[in-house]
């Protein structure tokens, strides 16, 4: 059996240095235009970069072009499909058949590969993309583990699936909403989801005789995020996924921190690799720990093991973890043990920080003891991060690298 490959989100260039450099075999993005994450910073040269830089170590990336089209769309549609066969994208994430054909008109051997967004639940509908000229489905996130089982023991053996294993449900099916859309005149569908799903609602009912009489219902305080799911996470179903023979496993998050970046790949890595060494002595508790050591909704299984799992909704609005929070990132070692690292959130002399090394799950920490203005040198008691790449120098007692992440623990 290959090696399964770990697939991570890439907002932006930095972002998928981070996901490389803790684990990733491949980075997805957006295009700047005709995606579902229009709003990230990964612009059209950013993209090349990355292109670039992940072809320079190895590494792959996959380019969604996953909206739906309309008509007056097809001509911009037609140009980023021309541009990304020229920047040498590894494949492309399409949801509309309308799309699928323009890429094999174009270029006919850019792989393909089938968006979650087109709602893929069945052996008969993997058949039809793999007709039609699929190199690799990405599975509904609806699947249970029994319908992937029968989807892989039958699908077609040069077709290849993915299946998302961690990050945040949409409330609709597979994320065809049009609530954005009607509440905010931000198309989910056209990479502007204003994520209503996530707003606070108070509910309300008419008399039936009294048009405009309003009466509010009760509901007790875990009532009023009625659509806001629980986030996913198949960490503890690792070793069956593998034993599967699927290809490439998912985390969501291109709108994520690096912070988030780092921990979520650098745990699934590290549980992927374990488990290839050592399937006999496998626990998935060391990695859900650092897991929860993000910010999260709440974590759920979603349907994989029970299509009637109820167990999915955050109704409290709240995210879990109050103990860390993204510190910092290395930018460059300078002398002696002092780096220059670019700040996230206030730091200060007595402050706990642990740096998340990419090759294994233990965590080194330390108490910061020296700060230093980059400018004069002098010693500085706190800083705050008044300004985006706001750097300050920082001794650290371990051998760190550039890009390392570096949490403060709360």
């Amino acid at each position: 059996m290959d090696k399964i490959e770990l697939l991570a989100p890439a907002g932006s260039l930095e972002k998928s240095k981070v996901a490389f450099l803790y684990g990733a075999d491949a980075v997805y993005a957006g295009t700047s235009k005709h995606s579902l994450r229009t709003r990230t910073e990964m612009d059209s040269d950013s993209l090349e970069e990355t292109i670039k830089y992940a072809h320079s170590i190895g590494k792959k990336v996959y380019v969604a072009l996953n909206i739906y089209a309309f008509d007056q769309d097809y001509k911009e549609i037609e140009e980023e499909v021309k541009r990304l066969n020229k920047i040498n994208a590894d494949a492309i994430i399409v949801a509309d058949g309308g799309i699928v054909e323009i890429i094999k008109s174009i270029t006919p051997n850019m792989p393909i590969h089938i968006s979650t967004q087109a709602n893929t639940v069945s052996l008969h509908g993997a058949k039809f993309w793999s007709n039609n000229g699929a190199s690799r489905i990405i599975l509904a996130r609806e699947l249970s583990k029994d319908k992937i089982k029968y989807i892989m023991e039958n699908k077609p053996k040069d077709l290849e699936m993915e299946m998302f294993i961690h990050g945040a449900i949409c409330f609709a099916y597979s994320g065809r909403c049009y609530l954005s859309q009607y509440l905010s005149d931000r198309s989910a569908n056209s990479g502007e989801c204003s994520q209503p799903c996530r707003w606070k609602y108070n509910l309300y009912a008419e008399e039936v005789n009294k048009p405009g009489n309003k009466i509010e219902l009760d509901y007790d305080e875990k009532g009023t995020y009625a659509f806001s799911s629980k986030d996913l996470c198949l960490i503890d179903k690792i070793p069956e996924i593998i034993e599967m023979g699927m290809e490439s496993l998912k985390i969501e998050g291109r709108l994520k921190t690096e912070y988030y970046l780092a921990t979520v790949v650098r745990a699934y890595r590290q549980a992927i690799d374990d488990y290839y060494k050592n399937k006999s002595n496998w626990d998935s508790k060391k990695y859900l720990k650092e897991l929860i050591t993000v910010k999260t909704r709440g974590l759920s299984e979603f349907y994989y093991s029970d299509n009637n799992n109820y167990d999915i909704h955050d109704f409290s609005g709240k995210n879990e973890n109050g103990i860390y929070e993204y510190g910092a990132k290395v930018i460059e070692e300078k002398k002696d043990n002092i780096y220059i690292v670019e700040i996230k959130n206030k730091l200060t002399i007595g402050d706990i920080l642990e740096v998340l090394n990419p090759n294994g799950i233990d965590i080194q920490s330390f108490i910061i003891k020296k700060l230093y203005d980059i400018n004069t040198n002098e010693s500085i008691e706190t800083i705050n991060p008044g300004v985006k790449g706001q750097k300050v120098k920082m001794e650290i007692p371990y051998k760190v690298e550039k890009d390392y992440i570096i949490r403060r623990k709360k």
